[in-house]
This record gives C-alpha cells, sequence and structure tokens, in this order.
C-alpha cells in the first residue's frame, strides 16, 4: 500500500481469523471473519453469500464464554464468497471488546487513540 494510502486510512484493519455468525431477523449464515476494524469487517462464507445488499445485519463474533462482539452491519463491497460489511452500529460491551482487541494487536495506544479519534468524528456526522 502506497504511504498516502496509508496516511487516508482512519482504522487498522486487524487480521482475525474465527468463526461468527451474520444474522438477518432468524436467518443465521455460519461466516468466518477475515479482518475486522472499528469501522467494519470482511467476512467469508462456505459458499456464494445469500444475502442482500439493503438489509442490515447483525454480526455476532464470540471473544470468549464471556465476551463477544455485536455489530450492526450493511453490505460495503465484494461478491463471490468473500463480502465487506461497514459498521452501522456498536454498542458499548462490543465496542470495548473491539478496542481490546485491537489494541492487543496493534501494540500501539498511540494509534488506537488516533482510530477512536476517527470514530467519533464519523459517528459525529
Amino acid at each position: 500500500m502506497a504511504e498516502s494510502d496509508q496516511e487516508k486510512r482512519h482504522y487498522q484493519r486487524i487480521l482475525y481469523n474465527a468463526e461468527a455468525i451474520l444474522a438477518d431477523g432468524d436467518i443465521k449464515m455460519a461466516c468466518r471473519v477475515i479482518d475486522i476494524s472499528l469501522k467494519g469487517c470482511l467476512l467469508d462464507f462456505e459458499k456464494t453469500w445469500p444475502g442482500n445488499h439493503i438489509n442490515a445485519y447483525t454480526l455476532k463474533l464470540s471473544l470468549s464464554d464471556e465476551m463477544a462482539i455485536t455489530m450492526t452491519l450493511k453490505f460495503s463491497h465484494g461478491f463471490g464468497s468473500q463480502i465487506g460489511f461497514k459498521c452501522e452500529y456498536i454498542d458499548i460491551d462490543s465496542i470495548t471488546n473491539l478496542r481490546r482487541l485491537v489494541e492487543l494487536n496493534l501494540g500501539n495506544s498511540a494509534m488506537l487513540s488516533r482510530e477512536l479519534d476517527a470514530l467519533y468524528r464519523v459517528s459525529l456526522k
């Protein structure tokens, strides 16, 4: 990635290979999280993603028996089995868990602070 592209990116992607569930109402789809950030995620499905580009979806990523990240997502990009989603909503417990995950993976609290500031600015719009 070019340096100018890196400077434009407000959110660092965390490669996090884990199973998760994407739900659309009563329909639940198993998926694999390829990467996740404070802005959204990239998911991989076993087969071509059967969803649509309009609905809001709920992602549940279990980190342990007691900790999970739950996000409301909207389609962003992709086709086939790999689909990118934009985070529309995340509750305070989930953002705390995601923040800790990002912090552990970045190993840089200054970078995490920059990402949280960018998230805050976007939420004010």
